[in-house]
C-alpha cells in the first residue's frame, strides 16, 4: 500500500450521498455517471482492481472499465474473482471463457486453508468444520472478529462464519496480496437496504478490518432494469459482432439471429435459465422459466431465491469487507 494513503487519492468520499436512482433518470444519465467514477477509479489508484463474480451487475461494470480504459488509454486492471468453492459449474466456464475473450487477466480469491480442509476430510456443503483445525489467521477471524463462540461452522457460503471465511477473508488476503488500493465493485442502491446509503467512492481505511482501500462503485445509480437495459443495448451489441444493432431484446435461448447461442453472449447462463440473482449452487434457485430480464422487475424481489439468513445478516457482513 502508498504509505500516504489515503492522501494520495482525490476523490469525493460524499458523492452520491442522499442520492437513489431516480436522480438518474434516463439511463444516458447512469452511463454518464459510471463512466465518470471509472475513469476516476483507473485514474486515482494506484493499483486498482475489478470485482467480478460472472454476474450481470459486475460484468457492467467491467465493460465500463474496458471502454474507459480504451478510451482514455487506461490500463485494464485486473479482475478478482472470488472461488468459494460452492459456484455453479456454469459460472467458472463463462469467467474463463469471457476472461480470454476480452484478454483479462483473473485473480483467483480463495480462502486456500478452509479449502484444503474440505478436501481433506471429502466434506459436502453443509457438513461442519472445526475451527481449531484451521489456520492461526482463520481462527483469529472467527474467534477474534467475528467473536463466533462455537468448536464448528457448516461448511455453507451463505451464512456468518461460512460467508465471511470463503468470500471476505479470500477478498481481503487477495487486496493485501495484489496491494489493491481501490476496488470496482458492481453493488447498486436499490439491491439492498444495506447498500442503499453507500457512495460511489467508499473508505475502507480501517486497518484492524481490513487491508486499507477504497471501494469504487460506478453503477450504484443503476436499478435491476437499467442494468438489462445496458446490456442489450451496449455490453452485447458491442461484445458480440452478430448481434443486431442497439435495443435487440430476446425472447428466449431459440430467440438470437444467425445461429448464435447463449454461450456466445456476455451473460452468464443461469439468467437466460431464469435466475435474477447468483450465489451459491446449493442455496440459490430460479425465480422464474423465463429469462431474467423478461420477468417482473418492478414487483417482484430481485434476491428471492437467494438464502435469506446470510441476506438477513449482510449489514454485519459489509462492515467486515463484504462487497
Amino acid at each position: 500500500m502508498p504509505e500516504n494513503f489515503p492522501e494520495s487519492v482525490d476523490v469525493d468520499y460524499d458523492d452520491g450521498d442522499s442520492e437513489d436512482p431516480e436522480d438518474y433518470p434516463h439511463v444516458n444519465d447512469k452511463i454518464e455517471k459510471a463512466v465518470e467514477v471509472t475513469r476516476q477509479g483507473l485514474e486515482q489508484y494506484e493499483n486498482p482492481a475489478v470485482m467480478w463474480t460472472g454476474g450481470k451487475d459486475s460484468t457492467l461494470v467491467l465493460y465500463f472499465v474496458t471502454q474507459v480504459a480504451e478510451r482514455y488509454d487506461l490500463e485494464v486492471p485486473p479482475a478478482v474473482f472470488i472461488d468459494h468453492f460452492q459456484h455453479f459449474d456454469e459460472i467458472h466456464d463463462f469467467v474463463d471463457r469471457w476472461a480470454d475473450e476480452w484478454g483479462l487477466e483473473v485473480v483467483y480469491a480463495r480462502n486456500e486453508d478452509v479449502g484444503d480442509y474440505v478436501d481433506e476430510n471429502d466434506l459436502e456443503p453443509g457438513d461442519e468444520i472445526e475451527i481449531d483445525d484451521l489456520s492461526d489467521h482463520n481462527q483469529h477471524h472467527v474467534e477474534n472478529i467475528l467473536e463466533y463462540e462455537e468448536d464448528t461452522f457448516p461448511f455453507l457460503l451463505d451464512t456468518y462464519v461460512g460467508n465471511h471465511l470463503l468470500k471476505t477473508v479470500a477478498l481481503n488476503d487477495a487486496i493485501e496480496e495484489y496491494d489493491v488500493d481501490g476496488i470496482l465493485s458492481g453493488v447498486r442502491w436499490d439491491e439492498q437496504e444495506a447498500r442503499a446509503d453507500e457512495t460511489f467512492f467508499s473508505p475502507r481505511h480501517d486497518p484492524d478490518i481490513y487491508p486499507p482501500h477504497d471501494r469504487i462503485q460506478p453503477i450504484l445509480q443503476f436499478d435491476e432494469a437499467a442494468v438489462w437495459e445496458g446490456f442489450w443495448n451496449f455490453v452485447v451489441p458491442d461484445t458480440v459482432d452478430e448481434f443486431p444493432d442497439e435495443g435487440y431484446v430476446p425472447k428466449g435461448k431459440g430467440d438470437l439471429p444467425d445461429d448464435l447461442e447463449p454461450a456466445d453472449t456476455p451473460v452468464s447462463p443461469k439468467y437466460w435459465e431464469g435466475f435474477r440473482s447468483l450465489g451459491s449452487e446449493i442455496s440459490t434457485e430460479k425465480t422464474e422459466d423465463e429469462p431474467a430480464w423478461l420477468q417482473n422487475l418492478d414487483e417482484t424481489t430481485e434476491r428471492a431465491g437467494r438464502a435469506q439468513d446470510k441476506e438477513d445478516l449482510m449489514e454485519r457482513l459489509r462492515d467486515l469487507g463484504y462487497m
